[in-house]
């Protein structure tokens, strides 16, 4: 078993990190940390004692003063090195820096300055030390307006404001998913680099990603139809568009029916993607699901009978119910990180209409139960 900590657990970053190491709970124990550690020595003191690996994430990315950037983010590191040689300890420690050393801006300075302040620590007392220099991160749940355009245009167009572009520049990013599980690789080899350069999974213009969000604001949120998603990026993009959505107020989406004589037509989906369509009938009192995925687009389609549909976001409290009827017919779709169920809250039978984009593959199938 490998304690790990990570500063900064709360952030952007570091809570993507925190929630993927805590699915793996047979290697890896975490050991938590809070902001307020910084400015208690005793608790820092005794974070540090407990860390076999320490990823250091915590920084503060923007600020109206320049120079509060660069002291910030070195005092942090100061705070936490001093902490390690108080207490005498050798923990892998892993620090998150940043493509913009090599940059003359304040905060790719200060970024520099730690990693290189750990890294005469980790020479001195013989321990691993990684100096992760990493691209442009994207993600769902990314603050906009702070850490990144990706997130401040999906939160805009979401909103049915348009975003100004400062400088239509190409951007090299990675997928926060993606660069978790790079550290999580870091520490199960042991990784021991002064300054370990991350790959970027994705290249795209400003104005390129600008037109993307724009699509999918058109044909999913306006529409209510899955874009055609060509590659890899396109579906981490999409993904993280929808987490910037008004999910609470936005689902259930009721469905067009078309009726005659002989009945009613409902047109479930319509899709620029393929997947796996399946449907389900469920006796009443009976709740299915009570699980989360990290990369699945899935509609939950109700046809008849009444359900009660559950969301909550993982490492939060806060439940979403929405209530659906066959009578009128509708749909909810799960956005990741979000775990979810289904429950028949009716006297009849429920028939449920499911549509995922993946098909399932056992191998990998991206299903992680934790119940709503």
């Amino acid at each position: 078993m490998i304690n790990v900590g990570i500063t900064g657990q709360n952030g952007f970053v570091g809570s993507h990190l925190y929630k993927t190491i805590s699915l793996f709970p047979d290697e890896f124990a975490l050991i938590d940390f809070q902001r307020s550690y910084f400015d208690d020595k005793n608790l820092l003191d005794q974070f540090v004692r407990q860390c076999d690996v320490i990823i250091h994430l915590a920084a503060l990315n923007r600020h109206n003063d320049a120079d509060q950037i660069y002291n910030v983010n070195t005092q942090l590191v100061e705070k936490l090195r001093a902490a390690l040689e108080r207490e005498k300890v050798a923990p892998h420690v892993i620090i998150s820096s940043s493509t913009q050393e090599e940059r003359d801006n304040v905060y790719g300075k200060s970024k520099r300055a730690g990693r290189e302040m750990l890294l005469g620590w980790a020479q001195q007392v013989d321990a691993k030390f990684t100096g992760l220099i990493i691209p442009n991160v994207f993600g769902p749940f990314g603050e906009p307006f702070y850490n990144s355009v990706v997130a401040t245009f999906c939160h805009q167009i979401s909103r049915g404001e348009q975003p100004k572009i400062e400088v239509d520049g190409y951007l090299k990013l990675i997928y926060v998913g993606e660069l978790v599980l790079e550290i999580i690789k870091v520490i199960r080899d042991g990784v021991n680099s002064p300054k370990l350069e991350l790959a970027y999974t994705a290249e795209a213009k400003v104005s390129e990603i600008m037109q993307l969000l724009n699509d999918f604001k058109e044909s999913y949120q306006d529409n209510g139809q899955i874009p055609s998603l060509k590659e890899r990026f396109e579906i981490q993009l999409f993904n993280t568009f929808r987490c910037y959505m008004d999910i609470k107020n936005y689902f259930p989406r009721k469905f067009i029916q078309h009726i005659d004589n002989r009945g009613a037509f409902v047109e479930v989906i319509r899709l620029g993607i393929g997947g796996q369509v399946s449907y389900s009938t469920t006796v009443p009192g009976i709740i299915r699901g009570n699980h989360f995925h990290t990369r699945k687009i899935e509609r939950f389609s109700v046809i008849k009978g009444k359900a009660l549909i559950q969301l909550r976001k993982i490492g939060t409290d806060d439940i979403l119910d929405f209530y659906l009827d066959g009578n009128e017919p509708s749909y909810v779709d799960m956005p990741i990180w979000y775990t979810h169920n289904i429950k028949n809250i009716g006297e009849d039978e429920l028939l449920t209409v499911f549509w995922i984009n993946e098909h399932y593959d056992p191998n990998d199938p991206d299903t992680y139960f934790v119940p709503v």
